[in-house]
């Protein structure tokens, strides 16, 4: 009598589909804890409150009196320098404190103001300008400069360092340097040598001067 006639493949072990399966829920669970700690990267220094204030100084010349100054329209804690002595034109721009360059270009466009026509175009936005990351969700703007930053992006910057010269770059009438400073990447009230400039808003035209403190000494340099 003939035995039982079987035909087709015989049956694999399932061993090697079950390494697979385990394998592909280790990967994805490793892509998932890595995905959970690169969003925690990002989100939890943006949830860290803002540190101290640095003390920030007037962005020109030490012992240089400028008038600080804001009007309707021009946004809120944003303040406008013009110096009381000398020509405006080319004057150095200096960094408020020492940090990190995160902006250093155009902001908007240029247009055709110059020292030689100075009634030319106006740019779009600040033009020529340079942000400074200061550490603990502290910055500074500098907007409206004559030329190209002569810093670039990711450069280490002192207080007192030259960034730019003063010009008419962007939506700009007359040459001035255009400020901000921010916390947490919100404007707020400038101080400068740990004192308030008293520019909060611009409901009505305000003026005030200041004499620099950006004094750097032998010690700094």
């Amino acid at each position: 009598m003939l035995g039982a006639v079987t035909t087709g493949h015989p049956t694999r072990p399932r061993t090697h589909r079950h390494v697979r399966s385990r394998t592909a829920r280790l990967v994805l669970a490793l892509g998932a804890v890595s995905a959970l700690i690169a969003i925690a990267v990002v989100v939890v220094p943006l949830l860290r409150p803002p540190g101290p204030r640095p003390l920030f100084q007037l962005p020109v010349a030490c012992g240089e009196t400028w008038q600080l100054g804001t009007y309707p329209g021009h946004d809120d804690y944003d303040v406008d320098l013009f110096p009381t002595e000398g020509e405006a034109w080319g004057r150095p721009v200096l960094a408020s404190y020492g940090g990190t360059v995160t902006e250093a270009g155009i902001n908007g466009s240029v247009g055709g103001r110059t020292p030689d026509n100075p009634q030319g175009p106006r740019g779009r936005g600040g033009g020529y300008w340079v942000k400074i990351d200061h550490g603990g969700k502290w910055e500074t703007q500098y907007l409206h400069l004559l030329e190209p930053p002569l810093v670039e992006v990711g450069q280490r910057v002192a207080q007192g360092e030259q960034i730019g010269r003063l010009g008419s770059t962007g939506n700009s009438g007359a040459p001035h340097l255009h400020y901000e400073q921010r916390r947490g990447w919100e404007k707020v009230e400038t101080y400068f040598d740990g004192s308030p400039s008293g520019i909060t808003n611009d409901d009505t035209e305000y003026t005030v001067r200041r004499t620099s403190g950006n004094c750097v000494s032998e010690q700094q340099q």
